[in-house]
């Protein structure tokens, strides 16, 4: 992030930075939005208790409430900025996989043309074994994330990375790599008795595609070699991402509010049907029948779906129902007792009811009918 943010500087062309790692002491660079202005990170350690991940997912988790605001005040600036650089926190768990680092990377992108770097230490990656995990964390992320995807070999002052890329497109340049290690380390060391072997093959083979996705380049954050490179990638998939990503994005988030509002009609037309409340033209409200909330009797078996009609019962008995009553201790409701009945509860209507004005009315009316 030092280098890259010098380097578009020594363009003339400098960046809005912006800090995302709480636990972070130092930031050799100046950022116009750090996360820890606003979250302490060893306060949030001893407040809640945590670990360290523990109060980064936490502290992210906080921050992520106000991310609209950060989106609003990027957006002011973007007349003034090409580039807006995004340093997350080296623990790959803690942001990609977490809520709130859903939240933030879902944020940018739904707003700007956004590019993941995936920075991956190349004097550490030379065994094919290690290669193919840290090639197993950015396929996790680029389906995790659906977004443009750049790898960042860094450190090329010490390792050239061109190993890595003729394994990244021949095949078998990457198995001769993997008989070499195994022939090196011994069968029964480095590849476990030939089972790590085998899975480090099928692997390969299974990321040959997700290979072709990718722009990989490499750079050095020390010399700052190969930034423009990555500067080129940049502006490649920002294209990519105006002629393929976004358009992906529009079309679930489209999806998303027609289901949402597809659910919100199935809901009002239920409503109303429940309620008997009639449409416009005067008919019945009445729902789709396809379109229907499904309830357990809906999963039910037989001819009428576990609805058995009185008229079909045999020997079906009129139910009969007791209450208390002031006249007796309990009184059945059947056909003698009926008009009584109907008569306490006129009397008792009458004796609670309030009366309504003619204006109350009209708004209960003009309510329902909206």
């Amino acid at each position: 992030m030092q280098r890259l943010n010098s380097h578009l500087h020594s363009k003339k062309n400098p960046p809005y930075a912006i800090n995302l790692d709480p636990a972070v002491l130092k930031v050799p660079y100046g950022t116009h939005i750090d996360i820890r202005d606003s979250i302490k990170y060893k306060k949030v350690m001893e407040n809640y208790q945590l670990g360290p991940n523990g109060a980064i997912v936490t502290s992210l988790n906080l921050f992520s409430t106000k991310i609209d605001q950060v989106i609003n005040i990027v957006e002011k600036r973007q007349d003034n900025y090409k580039y807006c650089i995004i340093d997350t926190p080296g623990q790959i768990e803690c942001f990609v996989w977490s809520a709130s680092g859903s939240i933030i990377t879902e944020s940018f992108a739904s707003t700007f043309p956004t590019v993941i770097a995936y920075i991956v230490d190349t004097p550490r990656n030379t065994s094919p074994t290690t290669f193919m995990s840290n090639m197993l964390y950015a396929c996790s992320i680029l389906y995790k994330t659906k977004l443009p995807m750049i790898i960042v070999f860094n450190k090329t002052d010490v390792k050239k990375a061109d190993f890595a890329k003729e394994w990244m497109t021949d095949f078998e340049k990457f198995q001769q790599a993997l008989s070499e290690d195994r022939e090196l380390n011994g069968e029964g060391d480095s590849m476990g008795s030939g089972y790590m072997g085998s899975l480090v093959n099928s692997m390969s083979l299974m990321l040959e595609e997700f290979y072709s996705q990718l722009d990989m380049v490499q750079c050095s954050s020390y010399t700052g070699a190969g930034f423009d490179d990555f500067l080129n990638a940049v502006d490649k998939k920002m294209d990519e991402y105006e002629k393929y990503y976004k358009v992906e994005r529009e079309r679930i988030l489209k999806e998303k509010a027609e289901k949402l509002e597809n659910d919100k009609e199935r809901s009002l037309n239920k409503l109303m049907n429940d309620l008997g409340i009639k449409d416009k033209n005067g008919e019945k409200k009445k729902s789709n029948v396809d379109d229907e909330v499904e309830v357990l009797s809906d999963y039910e078996e037989g001819e009428h779906d576990g609805i058995i009609l009185r008229d079909e019962e045999e020997d079906y008995v009129e139910r009969e129902y007791t209450f208390p009553t002031s006249d007796r201790e309990k009184g059945e409701v059947n056909e003698s007792t009926e008009p009584d009945l109907q008569k306490r509860y006129q009397d008792a209507f009458e004796s609670t009811a309030k009366p309504v004005s003619g204006e109350t009315a009209k708004n209960i009316a003009r309510y329902i009918s909206q």
